[in-house]
């Protein structure tokens, strides 16, 4: 009886598991590795909302943000306005896309290409405000409850009064 005693506390004794070192060896622990990932996440958002915390928009940036707002309505309304234009005063009309088709082609892939831009990097800028403004969200979660708790805590299906409404009146 000492020998299998003896056997069993070499692989399990002295708070070890030599049977699990020995096969995260060859595979990763998946709960070590949620916690490492969950741990990197958190650090990263509460990186980037200390990042953003101070940012104050003064006046010239609220204009300068109105102004850049102007050029999508504006396109819009101005076709809208030469398709009018086309119904009400044809010959007019026709003179000015006459004059449209004197514009040569490398100035129009110019255009083509300076709208793309403006176009994507107001995205982009749209973009990063709106990540900007989850960072600024999450970082307002108290510093007490990790994440996984409180995902967890709203994540009950008991804590849901629908759902346990729906259960009462389907007898589940």
């Amino acid at each position: 009886m000492g020998l299998i005693t003896d056997f069993f506390g070499m692989l399990f004794g002295s708070n070890r598991n030599v049977l699990v070192e020995t096969a995260e060896v060859f595979r990763e622990n998946a709960e070590n590795a949620g916690a490492r990932s969950a741990e990197a996440q958190a650090a990263s958002l509460q990186q980037f909302a200390a990042e953003f915390q101070h940012v104050r928009r003064g006046w010239f940036d609220r204009l300068v943000d109105g102004v850049n707002r102007l050029p999508r309505p504006l396109m819009a309304f101005g076709t809208l306005g030469l398709i009018t234009s086309a119904m009400v005063a044809p010959v007019w009309f026709g003179q000015r896309m006459q004059g449209l088709a004197l514009v040569p082609e490398p100035l129009w892939w110019l255009m083509g290409a300076i709208v793309s831009f403006y176009f994507g990097a107001r995205h982009q800028a749209k973009g990063q405000d709106f990540q900007r403004s989850i960072a600024e969200t999450l970082s307002q979660i108290p510093a007490a409850q990790p994440a996984s708790r409180v995902a967890r805590r709203t994540l009950r299906p008991q804590d849901n009064a629908a759902l346990a409404e729906w259960q009462a009146q389907n007898g589940i």
